[in-house]
Order: structure tokens, then C-alpha cells, then sequence
């Protein structure tokens, strides 16, 4: 008797303390973090992931809320934020108000939990040109398909009990995922071949990919997560983050890249110090900051970029012609750049993924090819109508009697370098000094010279 006594008292106190458990949960007040985004996919949304996460781990909330409602961006923005949401220590749920196309869902699949409106959609994860809309090569779907497969088999497998067995089966189906890439993938009752994968509401809750549908935030949080009693904070993006995502977008960092060197190279065409050489002060300026500030360049990556910058001028002023110096200089230029764009230690890439550094010397080769481009446009303009109109003479001056080189008698003669010709320069003839250019490289002061033509008023000497 006093056994089975004590196995009630027992039993009473552990359902009574699962009802004070129950209680004071309901009585919390759970703190609820949102982050927005609303946009395309790119370094402004990753800024902001980033920033929120951050914020909210900091504040060790309850649960973590992505609104997302995006069709999509790009590839290297999208995986980090997946890689930062699969392995951020709280996890990330997300609730897809509308759209979750192509790199947004990649970042869905990415989250704990995946709730949807009715009527929105996720998938049409095919690797697109950003300006044609065309597909890009299979190199870049095989990354697409491998990395979206990985991040659906990150959430494991769950038990499923039939008659007597016990099967595991994927709780979110990494072939599905890959059919939302590649149209070649064929599922019984699912795709056809030919066809690219999209799922709506609906559909996503039959085959794993929703675990249920909101019409808004409030509803995921009451009805989905539980809480009835909340609090939320949210995420909201200051100035300066803006700022810092556009200067850190691949097309704005390529256009002052295409600045830094335009500017090195006008700089070197005109005496002094002028407009060029603020100008690429000023573009290299707004491309570290960042990127600085971001934790990506360390000093020794400036530093090499400073040394390309001395190696060039070395190569101009103090060792004419294309040597070493040189060429090294342009190495450390280009090293600089790409490396400031990396997540490496030193020259350690280990912790480095394959598409950027792909994003990387995409980048910093569409800087180069622009600068060559505005420095050939520029040059084919100097003297026309127009801005550069009175940067060169426009006269044709070769029919002129007054200098007519015949009358001269100076062509076919020697002369002395007086200063470095870098090409122009001065030289001097029978104790007389003249203007005059080197007609091929630059010419050392002091050394002989041959005076091969004279044309717009100009000796030109070899």
C-alpha cells in the first residue's frame, strides 16, 4: 500500500511540475529577431544577413525570422549567406512572403524551418547571365547543383515507420532541390525532363520543403514557433551599411579599378601631379576602405599593392624601357587587388571557396579591360570637339612655310639629351636647346641623339 502511494505522489509531482513548466513557458515573453530581405541578392542583402546575425547572436534571442521575398541575385553572395545561415549557432528560420527564386532558394533551403504564404513560390534555381538571362556553362550549374544538394542534405534524415521496418528517408530531398537546377532531372510525379523545378506553397509542404503555410510574420510566430507571447526586435541597416554594400558590389569595385589605372597611366603622360592622380588616390581609397573595414584586406595586402605602384614609376622615371621592375610592379598591382577581394590568411586559401575567386579575378580583369577601353576612348579623342578639345593642337601645321624642316637643315642631325627625354625633353644642337621627343622609349640625359624628323612645330630624336 505505502508503495503504490508513493508511486502516485510521484506521479503527481512530475505531471505538477510539468504544468509549472508549461505555465511559466507561456508566461515568457520570447524575443523574436527579423531580418528583411526584399531585394535582389547581392553585397548589400549579405551586408545585412551578416549584420543581423550578428546583432541577434549578440542578444541570444529565442528564434531568428529571414523575410525573404527576393527572385534571386548572385551566386557568390547567395552561398555565403547560406554557408553563414547553415552554421550560425541560432538557428535561422525563414518566411517566404512571395517569391524564393533561384539564389533565394538556395538561401531558403539553407534555413532550420521554411514557412510560405499561399500563393508564394520556390525554386527556378538555374545559374543565369545577369545581363542576358541566358544559362551559363555547365561548369557553373555543376557548382549550383552540387551546392544545393549539400545544403539539403545539411538537414539530415528522419525516420519513417512502415509495418515492421523503419526506413530513413532526407527531410528535405536533395534531388528535388537539384531539379530546381537542372531540367535534365527527372522525378516520378514530380518534374518532367526539360522542365526546371518550381514548387508553390502547396506543393512545397507536400514534398518537405515548407513545413507550413502564414499569411504573415505574426502567424509564423504564434501558430508555427509556438509563441504566444513575444516580443520581436528587427534588423535595421544604417548608412553606412548601404554605402559599404555598393561600394563593395563587383561592378562598382571593376569601374574604380578601371580608375586607379587610367589614372596611373594619364598621370604618367602629363608633368606634375594633376587630376589623374587625385582621381586614382580617390578610387583606390573607395576600394580598400571597405573591404578594410570588412576584415577581408590586411595591411600586407596594401602594402603589396604600394609596391606595385613603386615598381611602375621605378620602371618610368628611374629605369626607362620594360624591365623587371616593371613587370614585377604590374604582378604586385594585379596581386593586390585580387587578394584584397579574398577571405585569406597570408597566402593560405584554404578557407577560400572556388566562386570567389572566380568573383575576384572577374572582377578586378573587368577593371583592367575597362581602363584600356576608356584609356584607347580617351586617346582617340584628345584634339576632337569636346570635352579634350584643348588638350592637343588641332592645326595641321606640316604645309606651313614658317616650319618647313628643310629650312632648319635639323633633320639627320646629332644632338645632346639635356634632361631625360619621358618622351619629351630637351636637347641641344650647336650650344642651342631645343624642345624635342624621343621617337622610340625614353633617352637618358647625356647621351647622343639623331634628329629624325620634325613635324607640328616638334623634333623628333632617336
Amino acid at each position: 500500500m505505502k508503495r503504490i502511494i508513493y508511486c502516485i505522489s510521484l506521479n503527481l509531482l512530475f505531471f505538477s511540475n510539468l504544468l509549472l513548466a508549461q505555465e511559466k513557458t507561456e508566461k515568457k515573453e520570447a524575443l523574436i529577431y527579423q531580418i528583411n530581405i526584399n531585394s535582389e541578392i547581392n553585397t548589400t542583402s549579405h551586408i545585412y544577413l551578416i549584420n543581423g546575425l550578428k546583432e541577434a547572436n549578440a542578444m541570444n534571442v529565442d528564434a531568428i525570422l529571414l523575410h525573404l521575398n527576393t527572385y534571386g541575385g548572385t551566386l557568390v553572395d547567395a552561398d555565403s549567406m547560406r554557408s553563414a545561415i547553415l552554421y550560425n549557432p541560432i538557428p535561422v528560420h525563414v518566411f517566404i512572403d512571395n517569391n524564393a527564386a533561384s539564389a533565394g532558394a538556395l538561401i531558403a533551403i539553407a534555413c532550420k524551418k521554411i514557412y510560405m504564404r499561399e500563393g508564394a513560390s520556390i525554386g527556378a534555381a538555374t545559374v543565369v547571365n545577369g545581363g542576358s538571362g541566358e544559362a551559363m556553362p555547365d561548369k557553373y550549374q555543376s557548382y549550383m547543383r552540387s551546392i544545393i544538394r549539400a545544403t539539403a542534405e545539411s538537414h539530415g534524415k528522419k525516420s519513417v515507420i512502415t509495418g515492421n521496418d523503419t526506413i530513413y528517408e532526407w527531410i528535405r530531398d536533395p534531388k528535388i532541390a537539384e531539379a530546381m537546377v537542372d531540367e535534365r532531372i527527372y522525378i516520378q510525379n514530380v518534374i518532367d525532363s526539360g522542365k526546371v523545378l518550381t514548387l508553390t506553397a502547396q506543393e512545397a509542404v507536400k514534398m518537405g520543403f515548407c513545413d507550413g503555410i502564414a499569411e504573415n510574420v505574426d502567424e509564423v510566430i504564434t501558430q508555427h514557433f509556438g509563441y504566444k507571447n513575444y516580443k520581436s526586435a528587427e534588423y535595421k541597416p544604417t548608412f553606412l551599411d548601404k554605402l559599404k554594400g555598393f561600394l563593395m558590389n563587383p561592378a562598382f569595385q571593376a569601374v574604380l579599378i578601371m580608375i586607379i589605372i587610367a589614372g596611373i597611366y594619364f598621370e604618367l603622360q602629363t608633368p606634375g601631379v594633376g587630376f589623374p592622380t587625385f582621381a586614382a588616390i580617390g578610387a583606390a581609397i573607395l576600394y580598400f576602405t571597405p573591404l578594410y573595414l570588412d576584415g577581408l584586406v590586411q595591411n600586407w595586402e596594401i602594402i603589396v599593392f604600394l609596391i606595385g605602384i613603386a615598381g611602375v614609376f621605378l620602371e618610368i622615371f628611374v629605369f626607362p624601357g620594360f624591365g623587371i621592375s616593371g613587370i614585377l610592379g604590374i604582378i604586385c598591382i594585379g596581386a593586390g587587388l585580387v587578394f584584397a577581394l579574398l577571405n585569406n590568411d597570408y597566402f593560405s586559401f584554404k578557407e577560400v571557396r572556388m566562386p570567389d575567386i572566380s568573383q575576384a579575378l572577374l572582377t578586378v580583369l573587368s577593371g583592367l579591360i575597362l581602363s584600356f577601353l576608356i584609356i584607347l576612348w580617351i586617346s582617340t579623342r584628345i584634339g576632337e570637339r569636346g570635352l579634350f578639345r584643348k588638350i592637343a593642337l588641332t592645326a595641321d601645321l606640316k604645309d606651313s612655310a614658317s616650319v618647313n624642316p628643310k629650312e632648319h637643315g635639323l633633320v639627320g642631325k646629332t644632338a645632346t639629351a639635356m634632361t631625360v627625354l619621358r618622351p619629351s625633353g630637351k636637347i641641344m644642337i650647336d650650344n642651342e636647346v631645343y624642345d624635342a621627343v624621343s621617337n622610340q622609349g625614353f633617352i637618358e640625359a647625356g647621351k647622343t641623339v639623331k634628329i629624325v624628323k620634325f613635324e607640328n612645330m616638334q623634333l623628333y630624336v632617336n
